[in-house]
């Protein structure tokens, strides 16, 4: 089996790799192929893996290269996980539009239109590349916005051995499990919904729904629960668990909340990333690479206890101050890394037996209300080669409600990447439920244009 990773060199890269190297039998690996059209940054993450891999060596073939092409020939899953723009694009991304008083967040709202907008054309070479090299692959997406582009790749793209990978879902479980007080593998959510944008309407351990109890809990709780940054009662009304993204829709406070934060959690974590580099780059240089793996754990120590903490004025984040360095990779390695992993080796049939996840994928009738082509996020049947989404049924109407204007947004974005039709990346906008008026979203537009320039597909 081949795998290759596109966009290596970000900071998820050391916890792929770890993931990797432990599954690395299981898997039947022959080869990780790491590329990214930033040599340097490659270089980094390389140094900062050595030590795993020579505590865990690798027996297959490791290569890392800026040549998409040799990084895509012969894999059998492909891994998206590049930001174009890299944090700066982010940052813009969020203060354009907090500048003008909407939501400025990478995946929910204006942020990830611009995103998506950038993303797409990138996106769409390296299916025509991977048309070429890789025709029978996998494409497991994690770059964001994660359902837009497993939309695109899959229904627009004409790519249907796609999946968009978040590790939202799982973070929901884990966290009702430990508030159950059970594994959390032996929880089965009873999920729908879109990318950051979905409910667990059950909850359900060795036969019975505990989302009652769980619901209970919540509401008795002294303090926010991490993962429900929500109001006092909205859960209860809703008598769903909602995903925590969804706090943009149900809280009219995130937007002042980021503008007293006075930055945007891009702007944050732009810093953290800058500063990362530079200490990694001062390790190495004095080739001190358990200092390396210090500044790196401190690093996502840090990003994750300010994990929604600005936009929920102190409700969001995770407290990780107890938690080792082991800890922390064994938790990355629970999520994007973990999902991707659950995918591959259900799908090759290395698991052993099919598994059941929480994945994009196209509805195919899944979900009463949604085309059969559109990409929901749901629980999914995997293995033998397939995946299918398990029957949903009817959704509550206000949920159905938010689920079609947010895809209706999804498929004007990706046809305006497509055709650079400003007319229809303005009516993209428009539609947005978090975009007001259509002079706002003008502004925004107009103002994305200037400020991105040539990373935006052109638009006339």
């Amino acid at each position: 089996m081949k795998v290759a990773v596109l966009g290596a060199g970000g900071v998820r890269t050391p916890l792929l790799v770890r993931s990797f190297l432990l599954r690395q039998e299981r898997l039947r690996l022959d080869e990780l192929a790491l590329m990214d059209v930033d040599g340097p940054r490659l270089d980094l993450m390389a140094a900062l893996t050595a030590p795993l891999e020579a505590a865990n060596p690798p027996r297959f073939q490791l290569t890392r290269t800026t040549d998409a092409r040799a990084a895509l020939a012969g894999a059998d899953f492909v891994i998206t996980t590049f930001r174009v723009g890299d944090m700066a694009g982010r940052a813009v991304d969020e203060r354009v539009a907090l500048d003008l008083g909407v939501l400025g967040q990478e995946t929910t709202g204006p942020g990830g239109y611009a995103m998506g907008l950038r993303t797409l054309p990138v996106l769409f070479e390296y299916l025509a590349l991977m048309r070429q090299v890789c025709p029978d692959a996998w494409l497991l997406n994690f770059a964001n916005p994660a359902g837009m582009l497993a939309q695109a790749i899959i229904h627009d793209g004409g790519w249907p051995r796609a999946v968009g990978i978040c590790d939202a879902p799982a973070s929901m479980r884990r966290d009702a499990a430990h508030l159950l007080r059970v594994p959390a593998d032996e929880l089965f959510l009873d999920y729908f919904g879109l990318n950051h944008l979905g409910w667990a309407r059950g909850v359900w351990h060795h036969g019975r729904d505990r989302l009652p109890e769980l619901l209970d809990l919540i509401a008795r709780a002294d303090g926010p629960l991490p993962g429900y940054p929500f109001a006092a009662g909205v859960i209860e009304k809703l008598g769903m668990l909602p995903n925590e993204y969804l706090y943009y829709y149900y809280s009219a406070d995130a937007v002042e909340n980021l503008r007293r934060a006075g930055r945007t959690r891009g702007e944050q974590l732009l810093a953290l990333n800058t500063q990362l580099y530079a200490d990694l780059e001062q390790a190495r240089a004095a080739e001190d690479f358990e200092a390396m793996q210090a500044i790196f754990a401190r690093y996502h120590r840090a990003r994750g206890e300010s994990y929604f903490v600005a936009e929920t004025a102190g409700r969001g984040g995770h407290d990780l101050s107890q938690l080792s360095a082991e800890d922390l990779e064994r938790l990355g390695e629970e999520g994007y890394a973990g999902v991707a992993l659950n995918v591959m080796e259900a799908l090759s049939g290395t698991a052993g037996a099919p598994q059941t996840l929480i994945l994009n994928v196209a509805n195919q009738g899944a979900v009463a209300g949604m085309r059969a082509e559109d990409v929901v996020e749901t629980v999914c049947w995997v293995g033998q080669g397939l995946i299918r989404p398990l029957a949903v049924g009817a959704v509550p109407a206000h949920a159905l409600a938010l689920m079609q204007q947010v895809k209706a947004y999804e498929r004007l974005t990706i046809e305006a990447a497509l055709t650079g039709s400003y007319r229809v990346a303005l009516a993209a906008l428009v539609q947005h439920p978090l975009v007001p008026s259509a002079e706002l979203a003008k502004q925004l537009l107009d103002t994305y244009i200037v400020r991105h320039g040539a990373l935006l597909p052109k638009l006339e």
